[in-house]
């Protein structure tokens, strides 16, 4: 993540030099942590109450693609972000250009350095190759007159708008967020592990690396962040409401049970029974399906296998 916030703050200090700006682009699946990354990058500009001219400072400006995921509903999502409130009245007496205009000017205003755009693919799944163009122009448009960097966080099928000749030449920046793969880079799922029992609330720091406790936790999560954060989130709950010292694996295997009491809680195996699935394919979108329905194919695992072959793989 750290590499990706550098990766933020360099478009910023782009945008104080001026010139043409350079855009970004973060793609990865269902719960691999992109929405929390920019959560997470968000709360170093909480603080910021500043007025310019009679408007809002807004350094960074997030946004999320609106539940009507057109053009213009954007437009006055991303106004209405700014602090803009009164432009959702806008719509339907003013046109997509008119919007556009009002925001750039908004931006210039707020002095935003940087827009974040999440879920990104809503606003380019189910477009024709016309549609996507014109939305390519529009932001196209909005970086330039604005001389704003954008990033574009989405699925993996949000890579569409790179069709567009002139917004692939842009998005000189691209990151793909994966899944934690035991058979490609263990350390990094350890690693990880570590990082977040620093930041739980213990006396006594919890022993995550141990090496049934990650593979455990592996077996339960699939290499999946947000799988992996929720059942951590309510083991934590458990050994707070039980006022210990530290997490254990007691707390894990019941938080394993709340959410999963069909199936074999990993917690409760030996090491040498624990079996897990990575990930084969991430999800993706088939523009040529007859079916809106049939166009998104969801996530593919692997075979559950024992855990020591995916470690002889790595």
């Amino acid at each position: 993540m750290s590499e990706i916030y550098d990766d933020f703050n360099r478009l910023r200090y782009n945008h104080r030099l001026g010139g043409e700006q350079q855009c970004m682009l973060i793609t990865g699946d269902t719960g691999c942590g992109k929405s929390l990354l920019v959560k997470n990058y968000q709360r170093q500009f909480s603080g910021v109450e500043e007025m310019c001219g009679g408007y809002p400072y807004r350094p960074l400006l997030i946004s999320r693609i609106p539940s009507k995921p057109t053009l213009s509903a954007t437009i006055i999502e991303l106004l209405k972000d700014l602090g803009q409130a009164s432009s959702i009245y806008r719509k339907g007496r003013s046109s997509d250009l008119s919007l556009t205009e009002a925001l750039i000017k908004c931006l210039v205003r707020c002095k935003t350095e940087l827009i974040i755009i999440d879920e990104f693919q809503e606003l380019v799944e189910f477009k024709s190759g016309e549609k996507r163009s014109e939305i390519a122009n529009r932001l196209k448009l909005i970086s330039e007159k604005a001389r704003v960097p954008i990033v574009l966080v989405g699925m993996p099928w949000a890579e569409k708008i790179t069709e567009d000749p002139q917004w692939a030449s842009r998005l000189m920046t691209r990151r793909l967020l994966p899944y934690f793969k035991l058979s490609e880079d263990p350390e990094n799922f350890i690693r990880f592990l570590m990082g977040l029992a620093k930041k739980m609330p213990f006396t006594e720091l919890p022993k995550l690396e141990k090496q049934h406790t990650v593979f455990a936790l592996f077996s339960a999560c699939g290499g999946c962040l947000r799988t992996l954060k929720h059942l951590l989130d309510e083991a934590v709950k458990q050994a707070l409401l039980a006022d210990a010292q530290t997490l254990t694996s007691e707390h894990l295997s019941k938080s394993f049970s709340l959410f999963e009491p069909t199936k074999v809680n990993p917690f409760l195996q030996k090491l040498e029974e624990l079996q897990a699935r990575e990930v084969k394919h991430y999800s993706r979108y088939n523009s040529g399906a007859s079916y809106a329905e049939d166009a998104l194919i969801p996530t593919q695992f692997g075979e559950r296998v024992p855990i020591s072959m995916l470690i002889k793989k790595s």
